[in-house]
């Protein structure tokens, strides 16, 4: 029986995006189940959809011959060493407690970036970027964090390079910023927007993308800068 990865809207998922990314990336086999954003509400059909596959509700969840993993975390550990031939993380162990550190970083803060800049695929932004850069002093420090973190990264490997040289659970785990950046032209030093480009160019995260942009289903709960057309 093929894994199974329940997840949201490509458009606005962005972590429903990284263990995607991640299996699609790194070629392991799976089977999408897309359950539509509709509302967060209890009696929501989004809810209903996960009903009896994940106890709180929400997406992504793997499912491995009925056993359901539903943090994005969990997910790619289990992942990791269900695939150990796919090195999903640094071989070497300084590098991969880097790599889980600022995993880690990402999956509990930049909360401002995440509140102000929701994932938006389709979406072309610049404007509202500027105005979220001038008025939200902490959307300024998470991009500063940002740029820290990843420029120390990517100065100990070879221009062109991913965080920890080849395509790894980070890259995978920042890909949904590299897409908020983009969306709302958020600015970088120019060796920091090279890295977005090079991760939006992967192929897992282009089939994501391209899957984004194939939905066609506005919904004005997850549109807090446009109207509906």
């Amino acid at each position: 029986m093929a894994l199974q990865l329940y997840i949201g809207n490509k458009n606005y998922s962005s972590w429903s995006m990284r263990p995607w990314v991640l299996m699609t990336q790194a070629g392991i086999a799976f089977e999408e189940v897309m359950v539509r954003f509709d509302s967060f509400a209890a009696d929501s059909a989004f809810k209903k959809g996960l009903r009896g596959v994940n106890p709180v509700g929400k997406v992504p969840v793997l499912v491995d011959e009925g056993f359901a993993i539903w943090d994005t975390l969990a997910i790619a550990e289990y992942l990791a060493e269900r695939f150990p031939e796919k090195q999903l993380w640094p071989a070497d162990a300084k590098a991969r407690a880097r790599a889980r550190s600022v995993c880690a970083e990402m999956h509990s803060g930049f909360g401002s970036l995440r509140s102000h800049c929701p994932m938006n695929i389709e979406a072309s932004l610049p404007d509202t970027g500027r105005l979220i850069w001038r008025d939200q002093a902490g959307v300024r420090a998470d991009v500063a964090r940002l740029c820290g973190l990843w420029g120390e990264l990517l100065a100990a490997q070879p221009e062109g390079a991913l965080l920890f040289g080849d395509f790894s659970i980070a890259d995978a785990y920042f890909a949904p910023v590299c897409m908020r950046i983009k969306t709302y032209g958020l600015p970088l030093p120019a060796d920091l927007q090279a890295y977005v480009e090079r991760v939006a160019a992967l192929p897992g995260v282009k089939a994501w993308i391209d899957g984004a942009l194939a939905e066609h289903d506005f919904l004005d709960f997850e549109e807090p800068y446009r109207l509906g057309r």
